[in-house]
């Protein structure tokens, strides 16, 4: 990638895909039991909504979307504010994203259940798979 992504994967490129273990990528069993149905957006950028994720959704008729991965106020932020933008019913599973420090991705958690409240619901990874058990999601 071109411009400033080139300086970042420069510094970064331990966390690129060639030099990644790949079971480091991959979702956890508990959630990768629902794929398929369930699908992953795969993204070489923060926001997942530089591709054609929204026309995919739209077209399957999905108003709702559980986000999960790394950093909880980067990628995730960026991907839940394009959700949010776009009318979706976000659901973050505070469990199941990371960030490389504590205390902006506990102050991050802390902004999606306050601010965010009326877009955004957090769950844990058991209570999600709970409530898709039980049939409420």
């Amino acid at each position: 990638m071109g411009g400033a992504w080139r300086r970042y994967w420069h510094k970064w490129d331990s966390m690129t895909r060639t030099r990644l273990d790949p079971g480091l990528i991959g979702l956890v069993p508990d959630l990768a039991r629902f794929v398929p149905p369930a699908s992953i957006e795969d993204k070489s950028v923060m926001s997942a909504w530089h591709g054609s994720l929204h026309a995919r959704l739209q077209s399957a008729g999905v108003d709702a979307l559980i986000v999960s991965g790394a950093e909880t106020e980067v990628c995730v932020l960026a991907t839940a504010m394009g959700a949010i933008d776009l009318g979706y019913r976000v659901i973050i599973v505070a469990d199941a994203i990371c960030s490389g420090t504590d205390s902006t991705h506990d102050a991050m958690i802390e902004i999606y259940e306050s601010r965010f409240g009326m877009q955004v619901e957090t769950v844990t990874a058991a209570d999600l798979v709970a409530a898709r058990i039980d049939g409420m999601l």
